[in-house]
């Protein structure tokens, strides 16, 4: 909604009171969780899937929906995010910052196994980026920018440090990272 200009506004899911379980919610997001988006009648849930309509809406390059070859590889990229770098990472995430959140530890056997999992994501990614400027190509697209949440929450953790092992990677976050 940022990056095309849209005028929006975010309303806040109280969890600790089960909000994101009432009737109301759950008739946008039936599974009970965050994000659930409503446009006019549209309702829709799944972050990947609000980005892209939202993308559409606006006729943003980010999909690159003009070329049939560079959209196939956001797509491609996207599914990456979706299916490999997030099960790997996001086991991080939850057990660095939200277990102790919510009164739990830290269970670094976890952290352990997520990281080495995490580097072979990463190692698949330094050899993309060594040959692209960003994941799809040339030009940033929605698939560089799905993997901000989690990869901003990584460099909140102890395990920022990953990413030292792989300056093409860590260049791509940090010129992520430097756009407006």
């Amino acid at each position: 909604l940022e990056e095309v200009g849209a005028e929006y506004e975010v309303v806040p899911v109280d969890f600790a009171t089960g909000e994101h379980k009432s009737p109301a919610h759950l008739a946008k997001n039936p599974f009970g969780q965050v994000p659930a988006f409503q446009d006019g009648e549209l309702v829709l849930f799944e972050s990947r899937a609000i980005s892209r309509y939202v993308l559409r809406k606006h006729k943003s390059a980010l999909l690159k929906d003009g070329s049939l070859e560079e959209s196939a590889m956001v797509d491609v990229w996207l599914d990456v995010e979706a299916h490999q770098y997030n099960p790997a990472v996001s086991p991080i995430i939850y057990q660095c910052m939200f277990a102790p959140m919510f009164g739990g530890v830290c269970d670094q056997k976890v952290v352990d196994a997520s990281l080495e999992k995490l580097k072979k994501v990463l190692d698949v990614y330094e050899a993309r980026l060594s040959k692209h400027k960003y994941l799809a190509g040339d030009f940033v697209s929605l698939a560089d920018l799905s993997h901000f949440p989690y990869t901003h929450y990584l460099m909140g953790t102890p395990c920022r440090s990953v990413f030292d092992a792989y300056p093409h990677v860590k260049a791509w976050w940090e010129t992520l990272m430097a756009r407006p």
